[in-house]
């Protein structure tokens, strides 16, 4: 018997009620950006003839089409499609800091940057690559299984209360993005970046912080109640404190630049009252560049 219209439709309604919000969001966000980046290709090993270019000083004279460049006075090389299918680890920070937010008008720290997370991943997959969530225990995935799988590794991880991602054995070449606010000691991340980078995997680090946690808006007696057990502190003129507190969050942000610069990582800041688009795009041209230096 056929299925009515009506049937399918609450069938349809029920579906769609299984799938999480965060995906739901992220699809749509690797969707806006994909739009950008559609078509892209990377110049690499392949089989895959892409397109000719005029010759360099410097590339190798096997890579010279000799038929091409007889057509004209120019020599012409041929370029290749990468094909190799890279593997890529994100790790997003669980500590209780991540919970917070200033204001309804946008989302506390971890959801975005979980909707980063699951964003990369859509585009990744679609471009082919494998990704998996640093520190599961499971293995790059890729196809669109990845997307649904990494959702649930992400909801499994929330109760680690991590504020630094593990240093694991990871394939040599390997890259990894990690997502987190990133305000506990310098020395503490330099350790994990290192322990990455002496293993040759590239990286990029994206701190994501809350509008207010840069310009402490704040005047007159505030009491500030810590979220990872510190003690609540008063303050009677909460602008008396500003500039030094300002100045300190710039110092942790200039210390973390200058440790991805060191180890030929990437570093970004993202804050919640802006769209993810604009992150998620700058994290997928991080990734689909040219390695980075090694660490220094």
């Amino acid at each position: 018997m056929a299925v009515s219209a009506l049937s399918l439709w609450q069938r349809a309604e029920q579906l769609a009620a299984t799938l999480p919000p965060l995906m739901v969001a992220a699809e749509r966000v690797a969707a806006t950006v994909a739009q950008g980046v559609h078509g892209r290709r990377r110049v690499g090993q392949g089989e895959t003839f892409w397109q000719f270019r005029g010759y360099h000083f410097g590339d190798q004279p096997q890579s010279i089409d000799w038929r091409q460049s007889a057509k004209s006075d120019r020599v012409y090389v041929r370029q290749m499609e990468w094909e190799a299918a890279q593997s890529v680890w994100i790790w997003c920070d669980t500590s209780a800091s991540m919970n917070w937010r200033s204001s309804t008008d946008h989302p506390d720290k971890r959801e975005r940057a979980e909707l980063l997370a699951l964003a990369l991943t859509a585009l990744l997959v679609r471009g082919g690559e494998r990704v998996t969530l640093l520190g599961s225990g499971v293995r790059p995935l890729s196809g669109r299984s990845a997307l649904g799988r990494l959702a649930t590794l992400i909801e499994q991880s929330r109760h680690s209360g991590a504020d630094l991602p593990p240093v694991l054995p990871l394939p040599r070449d390997a890259q990894t993005v990690l997502i987190g606010d990133f305000l506990t000691p310098l020395e503490a991340v330099e350790a994990v970046v290192r322990g990455y980078v002496e293993d040759g995997v590239k990286g990029y680090i994206l701190q994501v912080l809350d509008i207010a946690e840069e310009t402490l808006p704040y005047d007159g007696r505030v009491r500030f109640e810590g979220l990872e057990g510190e003690d609540p502190w008063l303050l009677s003129r909460v602008e008396s404190v500003r500039r030094d507190y300002v100045a300190r969050l710039e110092a942790q942000r200039a210390g973390l630049r200058a440790i991805a610069r060191g180890a030929g990582w990437t570093f970004a800041t993202h804050r919640t009252n802006q769209p993810p688009q604009s992150a998620l795009l700058a994290l997928y041209a991080a990734l689909t560049q040219a390695p980075g230096r090694g660490y220094r």
